[in-house]
């Protein structure tokens, strides 16, 4: 004969274990999932406001050289090539004289719209016989 089949015993105690399990584990998925997406948010707000800080530590330091006198002329010399009316500036355009160039000038080459259309035109030429 074949061997007799085991009868599996779910008793009615292990069946209400097993619903009471999948009613908790179904419970505390939706709480834990949006506890993992708000400490993730609060992750990425406290970085933002690290970047924030830094910014405006930077514009803080700007704001203090900005009130300075001292600095804003040297930016005024710098960058605007201004001087005060009792001095006399001079700009330095190139670094060698101007009659002592030795370095020969670069052919330009043409650009590429006029390689293209010279192309076209090639293309368009009936060829000669």
């Amino acid at each position: 004969m074949a061997a007799a089949a085991r009868p599996t015993r779910l008793t009615g105690r292990a069946a209400l274990l097993a619903v009471v399990i999948c009613a908790i584990a179904l419970s505390l998925a939706y709480p834990v999932r949006e506890y993992i997406a708000q400490r993730q948010q609060i992750d990425q707000l406290l970085a933002e406001q690290q970047t924030l800080a830094t910014q405006v530590k930077a514009l803080q330091e700007q704001d203090t050289k900005l009130s300075q006198t001292w600095y804003i002329e040297q930016e005024a010399r710098d960058e605007l090539h201004m001087c005060f009316p009792q001095e006399q500036c001079y700009e330095v355009i190139s670094g060698q004289p101007a009659g002592t160039s030795t370095a020969r000038p670069q052919p330009v080459a043409d650009p590429w719209y006029a390689k293209l259309w010279q192309s076209v035109q090639q293309a368009g030429a009936s060829p000669a016989r």
